[in-house]
């Protein structure tokens, strides 16, 4: 018989972007920003242009907020 532990499934909710605050959205996007490997191209882009790219990326569904259940902490998925 074989047993199944359903405590080890990590669960993630997406939250929408908009019903976080200014603070906590930006937070959320530039704790991604700054530990994502994401390759911007030729040209070095700074934080607040990243965050930016972040937001747009939000808004046009090409990514999401997301909470994991298990570290109880939110990040940003991209779909």
């Amino acid at each position: 018989m074989k047993s199944s532990d359903h405590s080890s499934q990590i669960s993630f909710v997406e939250i929408p972007f908009a019903s976080l605050s200014a603070e906590a959205l930006r937070g959320v996007i530039e704790s991604f920003v700054l530990q994502e490997g994401t390759d911007y191209g030729h040209r070095d882009y700074d934080l607040d242009e990243k965050v930016a790219r972040v937001m747009q990326q939000l808004e046009r569904g090409k990514a999401r907020v997301v909470f994991n259940s298990e570290t109880e902490t939110c990040s940003i998925q991209l779909v």
